[in-house]
Parts: structure tokens; sequence; C-alpha cells
């Protein structure tokens, strides 16, 4: 193994024959699989956990190459992108990676679901000299997610019908070319009608949770011109901050000047914005930046709420500032999990499902993009958006292709 240089005479053989029996120990009674691997990609050690998961004993998998022993393979049993595989991502991005989507495919050629966590070994001078990949079998908790999820899409459909029916009929009976009420009694159907329509909002977020983790979101991704589509979505927006009398600003380029307005007069300074391309579905992006928008508007009682797009040649980067009372540090990692909401005096009294940020990461990852928030007690908060940029030649490209292709349809 890899140790830092003590001084000498400061560890005794005695010492260390301990410190080998402790990690025999503990190696040898986890249920988890351990491998420990070089930097030539060679097996070291794989303790017994690695041996019931893999199939293949320590003596037999010892000095082969890693990829023999761990064959990863997606859900559909295809081998895994060199780009994603777990034990190469660790040597060329130096740092711990984790995967919870992966499958091994054992000696005997069984797929196992597996969650596996490396972590890179590094020398004095900062270089990988080894990897250690640690993991488990999860085959049962998939199974269960599976049957949760396909039980809630089920139920989510089915009871958006009725839902749906009584929202129709409560709206018909506040109409007064149908019917008359009184001012009391409009009162309780109005009161009926939010309540209706935020159960039926439930219920289509929680079908969209569900098809989002097993691969039944609806997807149609497209060249996108970033800059144009979130000026329209910026525009939007100000009528719900204003109601909350909240300034909306919209940035483009390095965030040091406002993209220009629609109604600059003539003969203004005409300002040239950089084009920011991206392969997304428009209407699940404008799903994600509406929800998060929305969000900061929610929490935010006075002050500016600003939609900023920037971005270097790799990547277009999507920000959304506002002013509120912030996060606590605690609650960051968790904002993007299923039903997770923060829990304080300011969310107690505002609705919501804690489904929309989880939904909006998986469809930011769909695109191969990453989404995360970063805030300070009283200081607001800023939601980040990345996503993979495309060049301009590379755009006119896709789109050219685009126009050339047959078009498909019922006649």
């Amino acid at each position: 193994m890899f140790f830092k240089k003590s001084k000498p005479g400061s560890v005794s053989a005695s010492s260390l024959q301990n410190e080998k029996l402790k990690s025999d120990i503990i190696l040898n009674s986890i249920e988890d699989g351990v491998v420990l691997i070089d930097s030539q990609g060679t097996i070291l050690t794989l303790n017994p956990g690695a041996e019931n998961i893999t199939g293949w004993s320590a003596k037999d998998a010892t000095s082969l190459n890693f990829a023999t022993v761990l064959q990863f393979v997606d859900k559909d049993g295809q081998a895994y992108p060199e780009v994603n595989n777990p034990v190469l991502r660790v040597f060329k991005e130096a740092k711990v990676v984790r995967d919870n989507q992966v499958a091994l495919r054992t000696s005997s050629q069984k797929h196992i679901a597996i969650f596996i966590s490396c972590s890179p070994l590094m020398n004095q001078s900062g270089q990988v000299e080894g990897a250690v990949a640690v993991f488990r079998d999860v085959s049962k908790e998939r199974s269960e997610e599976s049957q949760r999820a396909e039980f809630i899409s089920t139920a989510s459909h089915e009871m958006r019908t009725p839902v749906a029916a009584i929202e129709g009929y409560l709206a018909l009976a506040m109409n007064d070319a149908v019917c008359k009420i009184d001012s009391k009694a409009r009162e309780y159907l109005d009161k009926a009608h939010s309540s209706t329509e935020h159960l039926g909002k439930l219920f289509q977020d929680l079908l969209t949770a569900a098809k989002s983790e097993d691969g039944r979101l609806t997807n149609h991704p497209s060249v996108t011109d970033m800059g144009a589509f979130l000026q329209e979505l910026a525009d939007s927006f100000k009528f719900s901050a204003e109601k909350k009398s909240l300034v909306t600003e919209f940035l483009l380029g390095n965030g040091s000047h406002a993209a220009p307005s629609a109604d600059t007069p003539e003969g203004g300074t005409k300002v040239v914005s950089p084009l920011y391309y991206a392969l997304v579905d428009p209407d699940r992006m404008r799903e994600v930046i509406t929800n998060i928008f929305d969000n900061a508007v929610k929490y935010t009682e006075n002050g500016k709420i600003t939609l900023a797009l920037t971005g270097n040649e790799k990547v277009v980067q999507i920000s959304v500032r506002d002013t509120g009372p912030g996060i606590p540090a605690e609650d960051l990692p968790h904002l993007f999990q299923k039903f997770y909401r923060v829990d304080n005096s300011s969310t107690r009294t505002i609705g919501g499902t804690g489904l929309g940020l989880f939904i909006s990461r998986k469809i930011v990852e769909l695109y191969g993009g990453r989404i995360w928030a970063e805030s300070q007690l009283g200081a607001g908060s800023t939601f980040y958006i990345n996503l993979p940029r495309l060049s301009t030649q590379e755009a006119q490209r896709q789109l050219s292709k685009t126009a050339t292709q047959p078009k498909t349809g019922n006649i």
C-alpha cells in the first residue's frame, strides 16, 4: 500500500504488524466488496465481500487487470462506456467517483446492480498511484425502488382523471354564465378549486418523477440558442415577480451587462450578444428554470431575482440568484433529493411537494449537465445549471442536418 515516509525508528515492526492485522480483520469482516488497484490497473487485493459479489476468488483475481474482474454494464446489460467507468475516471480525474446506476457482470455472467465508490490513492507529489473501489450489492433496493416507482406512476396516472373532472366542475360552478351562487359559497368553492389544482400538481409531479427515474420521460432535444430562450423566459417571469414587487434582471455574457431589451429605442447602442448553443429539449428546460425561478419568488420578500447566462468554450452556465433568506449549509447537499424540503419557518408556510428540484436534476442530467446551489443565510441563494456547449459550427451543422431530414407524420 502507499504510506507517507516516517522518521527512521518512529514505527516498530510489531506496530506495523498490528496495523496490518487490524486492516485484515476489517477487510475480511465487512460485507462490502473492497478491491485495491495499482497504477497499472492490476488488482492487488480482493476481500471476501468482493469475492461473494463478483464470484471471483482472491487467488484467481489477484494480479489480473481490474477490467477482467470488475466488468461494468448498464441496466440493459451493455458494456459501460469507458468515459463513465468509475475506476478509469478515478485515475483520470484524481478525485472520488461514485456511481449508483452501474451493474456488475459476475464470473457466472449474472448481472448485479451495485453502488460503487472509487477513491484515488495519492503519492506525495499529488499523483494517483492506485485506487480503492468499494461496492455493495443493491439489487434488492433497486427492485423495491422500481416497484414503488411503478405504483406511484400507475396511481398518479389513474387519479389525474377524477381530479381533473372535479376541477372542471368546480370551475363551472364558479362561472357566472352557468350558475348563480352567493359570495360565501363562492369563497368555499374557490378554496376547493385551489386545493384541487394543488392536488393535480402533486399527481403530475409524482408521475414526472417516476418517469424520470425509469427512463420514460418524454424528451426531444434540439439545438437551442440559450440566450434567446432565456430572454423569452425572463420577459414572462417578470409578471409573477412584480406581484411581490420584486425586480427581475436578465444578464447575458460575463454578467457585467444586462441583455438588450426588445424595446431598446431606435438608434440606441446595440450590444452584440455571444451565442450559447446547447442540445436540450426547450420544453423540459423551461420546466426546470420555471421551477427554480418560482421558488425564488416564493421565498424572496424583497429585492430582485437575477437570471444570468454565461459560459466558456465547453460549458453553458445558467444561474438564478435571489435576495431571499438563504439556505442553511447542512441542507444544501440534500436539496435535489426526492421529497426533501428545508425545514424552517419560511417553508412551513409555503406549500410544495419536494419534487421540483429532484425532477429538475433528472432533466438536467438527461443532457449531460449538472445542477447545484450555493447559499448563505441572510444573503440569498444562487442555483447554477451547467450544460455542454455546442460550438456555432456544430450547432449550424446539426441544424442543417435536421432541415434536410424528411419529415414524417400521420396523414
